[in-house]
């Protein structure tokens, strides 16, 4: 994983304590290379946050999907894209 991301982000600064554990969890984990994988592991994350009662707010996501997609194709990252599209327009989050 590329931490590089982490570097001077705004977000960080300002994200609750819980969060952050939450996303440094999440930036530890091997994240699934295949677009087959991506969706189940996408779920158990959210479910694993609601059960937490953690939400992220959309900066905060697009930092996560940035995340997830830093060891995929350009053809994966479309598809990872379009996946993350459909997601938003299914379960709209506030800002």
């Amino acid at each position: 994983m590329d931490f590089s991301i982490f570097e001077n982000n705004p977000l960080l600064k300002s994200m609750a304590p819980e969060k952050m554990q939450f996303l440094m969890n999440f930036a530890n984990t091997k994240k699934p290379s295949s677009m087959q994988e991506m969706m189940p592991f996408l779920l158990s994350f959210v479910n694993s946050a609601k059960s937490n009662n953690i939400q992220f707010t959309n900066p905060e996501t697009e930092l996560l999907i940035n995340m997830f997609k830093q060891n995929m194709s350009p053809e994966e990252a479309a598809k990872a894209d379009k996946i993350v599209a459909m997601m938003k327009r299914q379960n709209p989050q506030k800002q």
